[in-house]
């Protein structure tokens, strides 16, 4: 018997009172009127005591919704009918600002996030030989990259006043400014929900909306913070995930997307990170190609979490509800969602492709 595939079949956001979820709630209340209870996979918020342990079927961090996801494909695959993934986080409205800060300083009070960012950076650029000024460069070619594609995806209702003030472009670190750092200060619910081709036709769900997801790849070390900073900068467990679900989805994403036919949502929370991913997927020989590379290519489809935005472990959950938009509704057919977790022990790498109608 023939191994079912799983589709995303519905997506939905609503950030600071934009957007709804009805699309997808409607599709689930259709399920449940069908006697279908989908299995619910839950990203869970800032709230939640990031040193405890993951319960069953919760997911935490930046890599949780591709984790979610993978987790998502593996019960459809197995029988499953239906999967929700849903996250949602108040940040700006729902904890005060004293408890926020306490709650993001998850490596301790003593060793801030900036810090920790900082290290980081300069163990890899140690590791690859660059200088802290060609660092900055390639910083400031990523941010004019994310502008870019952040006013394309608002098109008619961007405004310059949606763009970060000039407090936000001075320096906090001696590697970073504000603007190169993801800035979660939203109030963010996502929901995706995912069946088999049997249940999405059962629905009525136009085909046309079906993005089958192709391929998850997952690596994690064996922890995060100070002490695997090391471990982290060499990001061979970020090149292992890539080619993992590359491999399964059987592409050269490489040749697809310099081709103009597949899309990009590296993730952003700070500049070594998507120069990271660029390197290892092959899509730059060198870093020293980055600023070349970028001013051909949009590696975000939304403007990377530094624009964005999208709360705390929602910004690849929020990328695949927007790959989901853009797939069903643009030429290219193929979409690569990359996802980061803690200081970068987690990588995840989700490839999802449009059906043909």
């Amino acid at each position: 018997m023939k191994t079912p595939s799983a589709f995303i079949i519905g997506a939905a956001k609503k950030q600071d009172e934009v957007g709804s979820l009805d699309q997808v709630l409607l599709l689930e209340s259709q399920l449940l009127q069908r006697g279908i209870t989908p299995k619910h996979l839950v990203i869970e918020p800032l709230e939640a005591d990031w040193h405890s342990p993951e319960k069953e079927h919760h997911f935490r961090s930046g890599c949780a919704p591709i984790e979610a996801l993978a987790e998502a494909k593996r019960l459809i695959e197995n029988g499953e009918a239906a999967v929700v993934i849903s996250g949602e986080d108040h940040i700006r409205t729902g904890y005060s600002r004293e408890n926020r800060l306490s709650k993001m300083a998850v490596y301790g009070q003593s060793y801030p996030l900036t810090q920790a960012y900082t290290d980081l950076a300069r163990a890899f650029s140690d590791n690859h030989t660059i200088t802290e000024q060609q660092f900055k460069e390639f910083s400031s070619a990523l941010f004019e990259n994310y502008q870019i594609s952040f006013r394309n995806a608002l098109s008619d209702t961007f405004t310059p006043e949606l763009l970060p003030d000039l407090r936000w472009h001075k320096p906090i670190t001696d590697l970073f400014r504000g603007v190169d750092c993801a800035n979660p200060m939203v109030d963010f619910s996502g929901r995706l929900l995912l069946t088999r081709a049997d249940i999405a036709e059962q629905l009525g769900v136009d085909k046309s909306q079906w993005l089958k997801v192709k391929a998850v790849g997952l690596s994690r070390l064996d922890g995060d913070g100070r002490e695997f900073l090391t471990d982290i900068s060499r990001y061979e467990h970020l090149q292992q995930a890539y080619q993992q679900a590359c491999s399964e989805a059987n592409i050269d994403f490489v040749q697809l997307f310099k081709g103009g036919d597949a899309l990009l949502e590296t993730y952003t929370c700070y500049p070594v990170v998507p120069m990271a991913f660029l390197l290892v997927s092959g899509l730059v020989e060198v870093l020293e190609d980055i600023p070349d590379f970028l001013a051909e290519h949009s590696i975000t489809i939304t403007g990377g979490m530094n624009l964005a935005k999208a709360a705390w472990n929602n910004p690849a959950l929020n990328a695949l509800v927007l790959m989901h938009h853009r797939l069903c509704d643009g030429p290219e057919k193929l979409g690569l969602i990359h996802g980061n977790g803690g200081l970068g022990y987690r990588q995840g790498v989700a490839i999802v492709e449009r059906v043909d109608v």
